[in-house]
């Protein structure tokens, strides 16, 4: 049995689901700009075509890759409801599934068009995106619940898209799907804490070797400013660079 087969299914969303509009809109315009490929599936897996992710337009939702260079190729996937699309960019296994496309022309040349899928599943060396944070001096996490609760959580990853923490227990109100505002915590080697608002992406409880059970909350960071993301992308340098010359 696979290491992932063994995972439930709220851990292979911790660890390989990239969700919401931004971070999945974001990654997709990385793949756009360097020209990845993808291969797209319809018709149950009867149908298959490579394509190239053209452009991302994240205020409409959706975006835009280029068509087969087969006219019925083309017509069959204008037919069908659902397709995947299996990507190996740097070396990464990446997946996601979307809905009908729609006809388009971009550039001048027919394309194809579809909405954002709402995640991208990510299946090979992760902590390249999203990097766990010390264990021994815990970044501390501060928020507030909408009714003005406090909320104090131990960051144990992060990455541009989102972070990690830990809880020994939620508190009472506290919901996945919630938006957390005023949300920030202390980023080392920076003068300022890093603010932002989130939303709760989901939580789970899991059981330490020692028998302590704690729970698990994925935050996606809302509308972070680019200069906030170079501020991630630094401070995930800093760690990398730190750990190989450790290792």
């Amino acid at each position: 049995m696979s290491q992932i087969a063994q995972l439930s299914e709220a851990e292979i969303e911790e660890r390989f689901h990239i969700a919401g509009t931004r971070p999945v809109a974001f990654m997709l315009a990385g793949f756009a700009k360097e020209n990845e490929q993808f291969s797209v599936m319809f018709q149950a897996g009867q149908e298959m075509f490579l394509t190239t992710l053209l452009a991302v337009k994240p205020d409409k939702g959706l975006f835009i890759f280029d068509c087969s260079g087969s006219a019925e190729t083309n017509r069959k996937l204008l037919g069908s409801e659902k397709n995947i699309f299996v990507g190996r960019p740097g070396g990464i296994r990446v997946q996601f599934t979307t809905g009908a496309v729609s006809e388009v022309v971009y550039t001048g040349s027919k394309a194809f068009s579809v909405a954002l899928p709402k995640f991208v599943v990510r299946l090979q060396r992760r902590d390249f995106f999203r990097i766990a944070t010390p264990r021994a001096k815990p970044l501390q996490f501060f928020g507030r619940l909408p009714g003005g609760a406090s909320l104090k959580f131990s960051l144990h990853d992060i990455s541009v898209a989102g972070a990690g923490v830990t809880a020994e227990k939620p508190p009472d109100g506290l919901a996945s799907g919630q938006a957390l505002e005023n949300c920030h915590f202390p980023l080392p080697g920076d003068d300022r804490d890093l603010f932002f608002d989130a939303t709760l992406n989901h939580m789970s409880e899991h059981e330490a070797r020692s028998g302590v059970r704690h729970w698990r909350l994925g935050l996606a960071f809302k509308k972070l400013p680019v200069n906030d993301e170079n501020r991630i992308q630094r401070y995930i340098g800093r760690l990398e660079r730190e750990r190989h010359e450790l290792a």
